[in-house]
């Protein structure tokens, strides 16, 4: 089961402050709540992408949102607003859910790593994929949101949160859309992050994609009307 670091006790004053090493358990209130979690993820130095990142980006919406979407990583604008999903891939995402019928207030998202990774190209601050340790070391922050959102239906967003939630081995390409077994929710699906579509060729195979990415939450807006 995924919460298995929450709750544990802050060890000493450096913990506090910043994390453990390689792991930003310490640093999790032993009663979390959304609020607690966020205040807390502002000084976490689990991991050197603090250092380069303007903020931590934690997770955005209502800790009673039946739907829990999870992506890589936040990205530049969401870096200086201190938002998730608030830049290209999340203005998409807003238009994919508005097509699938979800409200956007029935979402929680959030995101594996909470800083921006990123390399520098002349004045650009490009995406940089989190490597492992990273993923590790931000953990703690997703497993205690899930720990308190509890989400009827968690939906993995790209290939690094499906990994990082279902296993090294999945293959979002041949498995999204699908609903797997998991003891992260009572539903869970992957498919691809909205920044996929993004970096389309052309109109044509963008507008082909965004389809199947609104053909993979028309499944979660029936999930969420069973439930209701």
């Amino acid at each position: 089961m995924i919460p298995r670091h929450v709750g544990r006790n802050p060890a000493g004053a450096r913990a506090e402050r910043s994390g453990g090493e390689g792991t930003a358990a310490p640093l999790v209130p032993a009663q979390p709540t959304l609020k607690r979690l966020r205040e807390a993820a502002r000084t976490c130095r689990a991991c050197p992408l603090w250092a380069r990142a303007t903020q931590t980006v934690f997770g955005l919406g209502r800790p009673e949102a039946k739907v829990m979407m999870v992506g890589e990583q936040p990205g530049f604008e969401e870096d200086r607003g201190g938002t998730p999903f608030i830049g290209p891939a999340g203005r998409l995402l807003d238009k994919a859910l508005d097509q699938a019928g979800i409200a956007r207030q029935e979402v929680y998202v959030t995101n594996v790593v909470k800083h921006f990774k990123w390399e520098s190209k002349g004045q650009q601050h490009l995406h940089k994929k989190p490597n492992a340790s990273e993923i590790a070391a931000c953990r703690p922050w997703l497993e205690a949101e899930l720990q308190v959102v509890k989400p009827q239906v968690l939906v993995c967003l790209g290939a690094t949160a499906a990994q990082a939630l279902l296993g090294k081995d999945f293959r979002v390409s041949r498995q999204r859309g699908a609903w797997l077994d998991s003891p992260l929710a009572p539903q869970v699906l992957a498919t691809v992050h909205p920044s996929s579509i993004l970096r389309a060729p052309d109109d044509d195979a963008r507008h082909e994609q965004m389809a199947q990415f609104v053909a993979d939450l028309k499944k979660v807006a029936a999930a969420i009307r069973r439930l209701r």
